[in-house]
């Protein structure tokens, strides 16, 4: 075990607009990531003299303060072949840039918290410096975007912070839905427990977050719907069907415990959350590029079964 002192780092046209998190998780390769988050949300880190979030992006000549640390060499660990093999045969789309994936539930999109190994970490091994564009979570299947270049990471984060990336999700929510499209306006707050777990409420202190619901086949008891994100806020599909008292089936954080097990008794095992479709347009692409992920076997076998 070694031990750092003070340490100043200077950020490079390199490293700008990275998330200082991220950024951190590089640096520091034997510090545990719960730890990172704690020093950094107790203003043990500064930038500029200054405390941060773990979401605030880095820029040309931040001043980074990294408190004395105690390094654990770390041991190196490998996914197993038939997990680099699962994420292989679901590649949707490849070009020199980008990398579409059908991702598993189950799978997280990145290690930490007990997990050895998330998809970012298996795709490592055949593409070093792969990239993630943005996040699903872990119960949630479905179209994962990641870029191989810096520059086109970039492009595409320009494009998800003006909403021109559109994602569309096909979810099972309780109940039967009366009426047609509805729109969900409401503010979310994201809250980090102690034990680094997030929790996400509707507040007024929260952030703009915009969802919107078409129910696509109905159930007696459930609702097939497919959902149009506005905004990419953590567990928004989530939080918002909770919220006007349609949560999602299998959602042990949001959702309705009797429902939950009443779905889990017809068979299913998982959150029924899937990211079915995604379309953007890079400057630098001739034309659009729309890709869709159909729904896994267990989740159409299960439809199947309520009909």
């Amino acid at each position: 075990m070694s031990v750092i002192s003070n340490t100043i780092i200077n950020i490079d046209v390199e490293h700008q607009n990275q998330r200082i998190d991220n950024f951190l998780f590089k640096q520091l390769k034997g510090v545990p990531k719960s730890h990172i988050y704690r020093i950094i949300r107790t203003g043990q880190v500064r930038v500029n003299k200054k405390r941060v979030k773990p979401d605030y992006k880095l820029k040309f000549n931040d001043q980074i303060r990294i408190p004395p640390l105690r390094l654990t060499p770390k041991i190196i660990a490998y996914p197993k072949p038939e997990l680099i093999r699962l994420l292989q045969s679901r590649i949707l789309y490849e070009d020199d840039n980008l990398l579409i994936i059908n991702k598993p539930a189950g799978i997280a999109t990145h290690g930490g918290s007990g997990i050895n190994f998330g998809v970012i970490e298996v795709l490592r091994e055949l593409y070093p410096h792969i990239e993630l564009v943005h996040r699903l979570d872990r119960g949630t299947s479905g179209t994962m975007l990641l870029a191989k270049k810096r520059s086109t990471l970039k492009e595409l984060h320009t494009l998800l912070r003006d909403n021109k990336i559109k994602k569309t999700y096909l979810a099972l929510l309780k109940g039967f839905w009366k009426g047609g499209k509805q729109i969900v306006e409401m503010p979310l707050l994201k809250n980090i427990l102690k034990s680094g777990e997030r929790m996400v409420c509707v507040s007024s202190k929260g952030r703009a977050a915009i969802t919107e619901f078409h129910p696509k086949q109905k159930f007696s008891d459930a609702t097939l719907v497919e959902v149009i994100l506005h905004t990419g806020r953590t567990h928004q599909i989530r939080v918002h069907a909770a919220y006007i008292g349609h949560p999602v089936a299998g959602d042990e954080k949001y959702g309705d415990k009797e429902f939950n097990k009443i779905m889990r008794q017809k068979g299913l095992k998982r959150l029924f959350l899937h990211a079915y479709e995604i379309k953007f347009h890079l400057l630098s692409y001739s034309r659009p590029i729309n890709i869709k992920a159909k729904l896994d076997k267990d989740l159409l076998e299960f439809l199947n079964a309520l009909q």
